[in-house]
């Protein structure tokens, strides 16, 4: 059995009561935190020009845009929650199995494939227990076609969320069309031409159209599959495959026989953003902002501050001195100053007038970004950041995290995943709209329709389809603590 072939075979055999329990509860975490940054990216001005697009295309209304009262085609309703759950960079990211891997690459494995599930969801009236076996299998595949690429794929310039994630978004929708393993097979042969995405896009609307099409992607990939399109059969080991020519090569050992034994959700895992940020960013901005707190430190104090990382982070961190909020997501200067000026970091510190404040200017001049020797030496499965801060009375205040806060080893609890959503949601939704769609996120296995979900998060719900979910967000906590 070839490599495509093993995948489009897993995906095809693979059973709701395959997927273990504690695999379950996460997928609720992640699922949750995609519609949450979902939600607050689709008042983002990328999102509204993706939105005005496909309001001026004719197409029968199938399936929700979130965050507006549009409809439409699957593929396109597709593309506007993909753009939107990537518009402000604040969703979920890829770990990586190995220290040359680079972070897993940096892939956001949830937003392809829920923007993708959800509006072939919507539109095939699946059950939630449908739902959650799709986005995990193709969460699965994503990551571990990822993990298992030459890091030279991602070094090279490609943005592996926008190349990797239409094939994950792919084979979950192949599920809910309930293809066969042939159409599964030619699915992937699909999805892998449509391929595309650089990271020299990275700071512009370019970087979540990215995600966007991945999931637009994998939608069309599965559909025209399902309609008799042809593709090659070996699309990922071929010669002139993927794999090839995308990255020149692949370790086989990382993917195949692995597809959900332990399922990658799990293990490595995923980590949650705690900032709507680059995520190379985040170690160096939970060490700033808890160091300015526990010193009381103030710009004024502060003489100058340098931040050691790995050489890996420069090159996606690639704005010192950003003019957007887009910029600033990718710029360690903008996330030290903004820590040290307003001890925050979240949706209303990434704004263009922020960025461009003039005591945020001068602050940002005051940041180093370096490669440190033992970050280095230390490789590339963690962005590990040293911060040192020397102050204007010549003392010295200094520290290094290796993870941030949302990472499996600093997770997040089902409350704090609770209070990120609701701050998200508050652009769109109604308080009692948002607590509705945790509630049923929580027991997302259990509906036997989405439409309860689809009407909480379009902004109402019936109080006869309200029910407690209190004893399902209990487990998050203690899934995510391995």
């Amino acid at each position: 059995m070839g490599l495509t072939q093993e995948v489009a075979n897993f995906v095809f055999k693979s059973r709701y009561r395959d997927i273990p329990e504690d695999v379950v509860q996460l997928a609720r975490g992640f699922i949750l935190d995609g519609f949450g940054v979902a939600l607050a990216g689709s008042t983002d001005e990328c999102s509204r020009i993706v939105q005005a697009h496909i309001r001026q295309m004719a197409g029968k209304g199938e399936a929700t845009v979130l965050g507006t009262k549009l409809s439409a085609p699957t593929p396109k309703a597709a593309l506007a929650n993909g753009v939107a759950g990537h518009a402000m960079d604040y969703d979920d990211t890829q770990l990586s199995t190995s220290k040359e891997a680079v972070y897993g690459l940096l892939t956001h494995p949830t937003t392809p494939v829920l923007a993708a599930v959800l509006a072939v969801g919507e539109k095939a009236k699946i059950s939630g227990e449908d739902f959650v076996l799709a986005y995990n299998l193709g969460v699965e595949v994503e990551c571990r076609i990822a993990d298992a690429i030459n890091p030279h794929h991602y070094q090279s310039g490609f943005h592996s969320t926008a190349t990797i994630g239409g094939l994950g978004a792919a084979m979950a929708v192949g599920k809910i069309l309930k293809l066969k393993e042939e159409q599964l097979i030619r699915t992937l042969g699909i999805a892998a031409s449509m391929s595309s995405g650089l990271r020299e896009n990275f700071g512009t609307m370019t970087k979540p159209l990215h995600a966007g099409r991945a999931a637009e992607n994998g939608v069309t990939a599965a559909l025209l599959a399902r309609a008799g399109f042809s593709s090659a059969t070996n699309i990922l080991e071929a010669r002139r495959g993927f794999y090839n020519a995308m990255a020149g090569g692949y370790d086989e050992s990382k993917i195949a026989g692995k597809l959900g034994g332990s399922y990658f959700m799990k293990e490595p895992g995923i980590s949650i953003k705690p900032y709507p940020s680059g995520s190379l960013s985040h170690p160096a901005q939970d060490l700033i902002l808890d160091l300015v707190k526990e010193h009381d430190l103030h710009a004024g104090d502060i003489e100058h501050i340098d931040v050691g990382t790995n050489s890996n982070v420069p090159n996606a961190l690639i704005y010192p001195m950003p003019k957007t909020a887009l910029e600033g997501k990718f710029s360690i200067p903008f996330c030290m100053a903004i820590a040290v000026l307003e001890r925050k970091a979240g949706i209303a510190q990434f704004q263009d007038r922020k960025v461009r404040d003039k005591r945020v200017v001068e602050m940002m001049k005051r940041v180093t970004l370096y490669v440190d020797d033992e970050m280095e030496a230390l490789g590339y499965d963690k962005v590990r950041a040293r911060v040192r801060i020397k102050l204007k009375n010549g003392s010295m205040i200094e520290g290094r995290y290796d993870v941030a806060r949302g990472h499996p080893e600093k997770p997040m609890s089902w409350a704090e995943l609770g209070d990120k959503f609701r701050d998200c949601a508050d652009l769109v939704l109604p308080r009692q709209s948002a607590a509705d769609v945790i509630q049923l996120v929580a027991r997302m296995e259990q509906l036997r329709s989405l439409s309860p979900l689809l009407r909480a998060l379009s902004g109402g719900i019936p109080k006869s389809e309200k029910k407690s979910a209190q004893a399902g967000s209990k487990k998050w906590s203690r899934t995510r603590k391995r």
